[in-house]
């Protein structure tokens, strides 16, 4: 019985170790334009803001409009103490849906990547 206990405390422990180190990953906190949004003005710039500070070097965001076709989009910088990452959109974006896809590289270390989409209305 005191082995049982034993072992069900180091998995308990190991179990929320992990859990820590999984918190420390920069997760995609807000966007502008929001993701799933709907917005009458093209924007001439988005802004990612992350749980965690980046490594611009290794962070970076690519949008597709409508016709599948990659937008362009100017270098990448970062604002809010390194937790938000800013893409100026070099191309006119006319209405339609826009994906979004990122990748960063947190200051700790961990890599991240996903993808939203918000919608440019006439």
């Amino acid at each position: 019985m005191p082995r049982m206990k034993t072992l069900l405390l180091a998995a308990a422990m190991a179990s929320i170790a992990l859990a820590g180190q999984a918190l420390a990953h920069a997760h995609l906190k807000s966007s502008a334009p929001a993701a799933n949004s709907t917005v009458k003005q093209a924007p001439s710039v988005l802004d990612l803001s992350f749980t965690e500070s980046l490594n611009l070097k290794f962070s970076g965001a690519t949008v597709t409009g409508p016709d599948k076709k990659t937008i362009k989009t100017g270098d990448a910088a970062l604002a809010d103490g390194d937790k938000t990452l800013t893409v100026p959109v070099s191309d006119k974006l006319a209405p339609g849906t826009y994906t979004v896809e990122w990748h960063v590289l947190s200051t700790d270390g961990h890599k991240t990547n996903g993808s939203y989409s918000f919608t440019i209305t006439p």
